[in-house]
């Protein structure tokens, strides 16, 4: 089987990842067709599988991971990719011709068994059962090596993509925030060259375990600082909900956090220590991982863990475009958009439409070059 073979088992078209059959099924045929440009469901398919042939020449990838099964509180990230392709189709129609332009490739949603997380979780059994529901022309043994759970598909569709194309960034799409972890994994056996991470987030989602589990939304950024090999390559910015002082995570995991209140008392000072933390760790490229929770509340509360006091939208996207002129952005992602919570009738509209904004930047200073 060719990488691309198994990739177009384990993904499906963009805005595609969530089982539906009747409720929501028509929006998502819809939003489809317009990213393809098809007429029909068929059409959608031939287009979404000829993709795979162009990830050689694609200087980044977009991958959709619609899965909240890893998050805490409030549910509803696994609407988030959807709900941001939607938003930036609406305000840009000719968005999938400007990405094509600037060597952004779509390869579409991993496809999400809304009761899996990851298949270290699962019996045998259970992933002998769940194989036979999502491959069920594929023979054994080949079926056997193949995985069922979203980060696990997720993991996995990366190092694929990464085994056609080594220096290819990956832009992702979540999901809560566990669906960082796959990339940060895959990263990690591609990357050659040191690199790190920044995280925007009001968390700081290092616990080592939680409720004796080891993959979620509160444990990803614990494994992938392990990744990067401590030493501050993992950089958290805006947390404020935390039950322990600063001191007890950067003492004890080698991680460096720069708090939303020294954020918004001095922007301009916050952004220099910022970036010169990121430059002193010998990093030659960062994974932008933005979870939209790191921004204030006011800003974007459709989200399952909103908080106040946060990050203002321009400070994060002066961060990311300052990251990306001089460090240099190996990727990034945008987690934790969840449309379906509305504390007020525009939070959803409001919230999405920062996500485009800041997928849109995260892209451009990915890619060294705007969306036109």
């Amino acid at each position: 089987m060719t990488p691309q073979e198994e990739l177009a088992l384990l993904l499906r078209p963009a805005a595609g990842g969530l089982y539906l059959v009747s409720t929501g099924r028509a929006q998502q045929l819809e939003v489809q067709r317009r990213l393809y440009g098809a007429a029909t469901q068929e059409e959608v398919l031939a287009r979404f599988r000829a993709t795979f042939d162009s990830i050689a020449g694609a200087r980044a990838v977009l991958l959709g991971v619609p899965s909240d099964v890893g998050a805490g509180f409030l549910r509803g990230s696994n609407m988030g990719p959807q709900a941001i392709r939607t938003a930036l189709l609406d305000a840009f129609p000719d968005f999938p011709e400007r990405a094509r332009d600037v060597g952004l490739l779509d390869i579409g949603d991993v496809f999400v068994v809304p009761q899996l997380l990851h298949d270290d979780m699962l019996s045998e059994a259970q992933k002998a059962a769940s194989r036979r529901a999502l491959y069920p022309s594929v023979p054994e043994p080949a079926a056997s090596r193949l995985p069922v759970s979203p980060l696990s598909i997720a993991e996995r569709a990366l190092d694929l993509v990464f085994s056609i194309n080594p220096g290819v960034a990956p832009i992702v799409l979540g999901g809560d925030h566990s669906t960082a972890l796959p990339v940060a994994r895959a990263l990690a056996r591609a990357r050659k060259r040191p690199w790190g991470i920044v995280q925007p987030d009001a968390h700081t989602d290092l616990l080592e375990e939680r409720l004796g589990v080891a993959y979620c939304f509160a444990t990803w950024s614990y494994h992938a600082n392990e990744l990067v090999g401590r030493g501050g390559r993992l950089t958290q910015v805006g947390v404020r909900a935390s039950q322990k002082p600063r001191e007890h995570w950067e003492g004890r995991y080698g991680v460096r956090q720069f708090w939303a209140a020294e954020c918004r008392a001095d922007p301009a000072a916050a952004l220099d220590a910022i970036v010169a933390h990121v430059k002193s760790t010998g990093v030659e490229g960062v994974y932008f991982s933005n979870d939209i929770d790191g921004t204030d509340a006011a800003y974007a509360d459709a989200t399952g863990t909103p908080e106040p006091d946060g990050l203002s939208p321009e400070f994060v996207v002066a961060l990311i475009r300052r990251l990306g002129r001089e460090v240099g952005l190996i990727g990034g992602d945008v987690m934790e958009v969840a449309p379906a919570l509305q504390p007020t009738p525009e939070s959803a509209a409001r919230t999405v439409a920062l996500a485009v904004r800041y997928l849109r930047e995260t892209i451009e200073a990915t890619l060294g070059r705007a969306l036109a």
